[in-house]
């Protein structure tokens, strides 16, 4: 009984910690770090608060300066590590879908 009780708990354990992990999900896991964010395999980046650098170790490439540009501008894309600004001081990147994916404060 005692063993059954263990191994749901830490089948729970492992689920939980899974699910917090940045680009979960349809996201499809991480794919590279651009500074401290982290890139997902579909092209966006994650809302994730915690340092990509610190969490896959190493050296992580770094994001350009945000810039302003048009919202259909290619050069925003999350894998090229371009980063703009919105009309209203948003920043974001375009995923691979072209959807924006805003960066946190």
């Amino acid at each position: 009984m005692r063993l059954a009780w263990f191994a749901a708990v830490g089948a729970l354990a492992l689920s939980v910690h899974a699910a917090n992990y940045p680009c979960s999900g349809r996201k499809g896991g991480v794919a590279h770090c651009n500074g401290e964010l982290f890139v997902c395999n579909d092209g966006s980046i994650s809302g994730s608060k915690k340092s990509c650098a610190a969490e896959m170790g190493g050296a992580a490439r770094a994001f350009a300066p945000p810039a302003a540009r048009s919202p259909g501008d290619t050069e925003c894309s999350c894998r090229s590590g371009r980063i703009c600004v919105g009309p209203r001081g948003g920043e974001y990147c375009l995923s691979d879908s072209g959807a924006k994916s805003y960066r946190r404060k």
